[in-house]
């Protein structure tokens, strides 16, 4: 294995490791969200009835981009969305229920089970897909469909087609009349990725770099992500990320919630201040309340002889601050399976169940 001092630097043994490039789709997730943006304007839909309630179908990466637009647009929504990673539908599903079929391949087993139930509803769909079984069902029972062109996903791997996801769901959610999204907003979402990749690509030195900074702290730790308010979705996302790329251990836990509970939870097993670090994603766009909480939560952590890092997001709005942290967080967790020795691409253990499942 190479020394670890070195390889975050050293194009070459990423290149060898990165037989996927999965480098290139973290690199040009601002060209995803372009692309998406772009292709969507297209779709037309006019509702049946007045909606008054979205269910969103989808399972892993593909469900990513329903969690980042729930809690990010929260006070925006005037309608619940709930998010179904299973096979069933909601009772209460209806003629003002909009159903949004996610899943990147597009032949996703729970999400096709939910498409095939909703004949049997008057709910109005939409569908979002590279292709497959839901793209043909779209088209058979007229629903308006995004079919995702993944020009900009070379690994090929749904969570890292975020870009995609979140603006894809976000123009099917605009033609339905419930949220809106200007051309300026989008060109701030796609300049605050770009500004991430400039300060975190690999020809940034591990000292300047905070992606490489980050993967350091994390590597051989059990990384705690802190997060609050809008940013619970992309908490997920980071943490799923880390899983998948790194294949390591990661979780998330938002503030104020874990207040209630968990720092009660940090003094055993002994082994905690030896495995786990926490990572504090602070925002000065947090609820002033939560702000606070982020400091002495962090502080009560150290008092526990855990290790914490804090990190200050910059971007200047709740949407590029969470595309700011999805586009730090992806470099980190690909420099973290370097540090590893590792491709990151590959998902063994989920691609074995899914066979042995079959």
């Amino acid at each position: 294995m190479p020394n670890l001092t070195t390889v975050l630097d050293s194009s070459q043994v990423i290149t060898k490791l990165d037989q996927s490039n999965m480098l290139g789709s973290i690199e040009e997730l601002h060209l995803q969200v372009e692309q998406a943006w772009k292709e969507t304007q297209k779709i037309k839909f006019q509702p049946a009835t007045p909606i008054k309630h979205v269910v969103i179908c989808g399972m892993g990466g593909s469900a990513l981009g329903a969690d980042v637009i729930k809690h990010l647009y929260k006070n925006q929504l005037p309608v619940p969305i709930d998010i179904v990673r299973n096979y069933t539908l909601p009772k209460y599903v209806s003629e003002e229920t909009l159903i949004i079929l996610s899943s990147y391949s597009g032949t996703t087993e729970e999400v096709v089970a939910c498409g095939k139930a909703t004949l049997n509803t008057k709910a109005q769909v939409m569908v979002i897909a590279s292709g497959g079984t839901l793209i043909e069902m779209a088209k058979e029972n007229d629903w308006p469909y995004y079919q995702i062109n993944p020009t900009h996903n070379p690994s090929g791997q749904p969570r890292m087609a975020l870009g995609y996801a979140v603006f894809g769901m976000i123009a099917l959610l605009s033609k339905a009349g419930l949220l809106t999204l200007t051309q300026d907003e989008v060109d701030q979402v796609s300049a605050a990725i770009k500004k991430t990749v400039a300060q975190s690509n690999v020809s940034v030195n591990q000292d300047n770099n905070p992606a490489k900074i980050l993967a350091y702290s994390i590597f051989d730790k059990k990384p705690v992500y802190v997060i609050a308010d809008f940013l619970e979705g992309a908490g997920h996302v980071i943490a799923n990320q880390t899983n998948e790329n790194a294949k390591a251990f990661a979780d998330y836990k938002v503030i104020p919630e874990l207040n209630h509970h968990l720092m009660e939870g940090l003094r055993f097993p002994k082994s905690n201040s030896s495995t786990h670090i926490f990572v504090f994603f602070n925002s000065q766009l947090y609820h002033d309340r939560n702000q606070k909480r982020m400091t002495l939560t962090q502080q009560i952590v150290e008092e526990n002889h855990i290790e914490t890092l804090a990190v200050d997001l910059k971007a200047t709005t709740p949407l590029t601050q969470a595309f700011e942290l999805i586009a730090l967080v992806g470099f980190a967790s690909f420099y973290l399976s370097m540090l590893e020795g590792i491709d990151p691409s590959p998902i063994p253990f989920v691609d074995k169940f899914k066979q042995e499942l079959k």
